[in-house]
């Protein structure tokens, strides 16, 4: 089995969890699990944008992960179902295949739809046994050639009944998980209610219910590593400083403009993340191989975020591709971090 770039960088973490070196980087292609049809993203062929189907957007799953510069494809079950169980796409791989263990309510976006303005409710559409091995019972074989690696995602709305529930359904994905050796990371979303925590105290609350909820949880069940909201510098660094075998990650966010995205790696990075999970960002790209080389180059500190955007314009030349922005649009910073 190719060793995986994910375990040897967590490893190099944990040995210097002050090291710049080994940024984790993700593709998160797992939107089927939120947004129905829209998950896909728009393909663009230089002049307009058209919705993309579900084969073409598993073909942008293989051709990243044979490029082999992200760390993780996080997929939904049914994706990894086809590409790591039928197609074996992770065996020979240096890129680690991760599916979506779990599906809460705040993410169930169907157009019409208002069930992320309630407080979020615990859901999971797959078994972990389904997760793993594509069926509904895997033997202790098909649990070593399937996937080990889930994300499980919680979010906390200040909620005392609502929150408990969320805390009690982690509790037991982590029990089950650990006794059928399903590695995880853990996505803590901000509380999707509004008004649910002062605007300027939510990178304080998020950063205490991950400490908390983690206090109570010995090393073996722990997550590999965190995906969250940047929160700017002061609530990074403290998380980083608290505790920095916790692997502080960040989530991509809405797509922006490119500088948007490389700014964002970079600060983030800076200020001590560990990982970046980018799912719209790089989905968005006209060419997203070009798009994940440059990503990669801001990520191991090799491009400032505007070189990257100027390089990322210069392959899309090559390539014949006409951008959606002019180089001057694509420079600005329309999200605000």
């Amino acid at each position: 089995m190719t060793l995986k770039s994910l375990d040897a960088k967590l490893a190099r973490i944990h040995a210097d969890p002050h090291t710049a070196k080994g940024f984790i980087l993700a593709d998160a292609k797992d939107a089927d699990m939120a947004m129905g049809l829209p998950a896909t993203g728009l393909a663009w062929d230089g002049q307009r944008d058209r919705a993309r189907t579900l084969a073409e957007y598993r073909d942008q799953m293989r051709e990243v992960t044979r490029q082999a510069l992200v760390d993780i494809m996080l997929m939904s079950a049914s994706s990894h179902d086809l590409l790591g169980m039928e197609e074996r796409l992770f065996d020979d791989s240096t890129v680690t295949a991760a599916v979506r263990a779990n599906d809460a309510t705040d993410i169930h976006m169907a157009r019409g739809s208002c069930y992320s303005q309630a407080p979020s409710k615990p859901f999971r559409s797959g078994t972990i046994d389904e997760l793993q091995c594509g069926r509904g019972s895997c033997g202790d074989e098909d649990r070593l050639r399937g996937c080990n690696l889930g994300l499980y995602s919680v979010t906390f709305n200040n909620h005392p009944d609502a929150d408990l529930r969320t805390l009690e359904a982690y509790r037991e994905f982590r029990i089950e998980a650990g006794q059928k050796g399903l590695r995880h990371f853990l996505e803590v979303f901000d509380p999707n209610v509004p008004g649910a925590v002062a605007p300027e105290r939510v990178g304080d609350f998020v950063n205490d219910q991950i400490a908390r909820m983690l206090a109570g949880v010995p090393r073996a069940g722990r997550p590999l590593f965190l995906k969250i909201a940047y929160h700017g510098p002061r609530c990074m660094e403290e998380l980083a400083a608290y505790d920095p075998h916790l692997v502080p990650g960040i989530l991509g966010g809405s797509a922006g403009t490119t500088h948007d995205a490389f700014h964002l790696l970079a600060e983030a990075r800076k200020h001590g993340a560990r990982a970046a999970l980018f799912g719209r960002k790089i989905n968005r790209a006209e060419n997203q191989l070009a798009f994940v080389r440059c990503l990669r180059s801001v990520a191991d500190g090799e491009l400032e975020p505007k070189d990257a955007v100027a390089a990322y314009h210069g392959e899309l030349q090559k390539l014949g591709i006409r951008p959606r922005l002019s180089i001057e649009q694509d420079l600005e910073l329309t999200q605000k971090i």
